[in-house]
């Protein structure tokens, strides 16, 4: 049973720094992209980052400098390291897998919710002023 779980959310300020984590489970993830995603109550999912099975990194303009996505293949583990937060970040934060297999395409594929196959629930992120 395939099986996605976040951790890492919680409560920072302005400008602070937050490590999230996604532990994978139920197969091996390698072969395979990885997202995050975040979400507002009352709005759409939105995209936020995703690697490839090669490691190749696509970025929302709105976190691009100051997000970093990366991957330990050994654990199934995806990460999003999140600086210079801003209140605009605070949402629900999910991540992803996209079982499409080892190949490329464009960060306008990734950004697409039905891109993803798998979901985990999410972690909560709250970034105050």
């Amino acid at each position: 049973q395939v099986q996605l779980v976040e951790s890492g959310g919680g409560v920072a300020q302005a400008g602070g720094s937050l490590r999230l984590s996604c532990a994978a489970s139920g197969r091996t993830f390698s072969n395979y992209a990885m997202g995050w995603f975040r979400q507002v109550l009352g709005k759409e999912r939105e995209f936020v980052a995703a690697v490839s099975w090669s490691g190749t990194t696509y970025y929302a303009d709105s976190v691009k400098g100051r997000f970093t996505i990366s991957r330990n293949n050994a654990k199934n583990t995806v990460y999003l390291q999140m600086n210079s937060l801003k209140p605009e970040d605070t949402a629900v934060y999910y991540c992803a897998v996209d079982f499409t297999g080892r190949t490329y395409y464009s960060s306008s594929y990734y950004s697409r919710s039905q891109t993803w196959d798998y979901w985990g629930q999410g972690t909560q992120v709250t970034v105050s002023s």
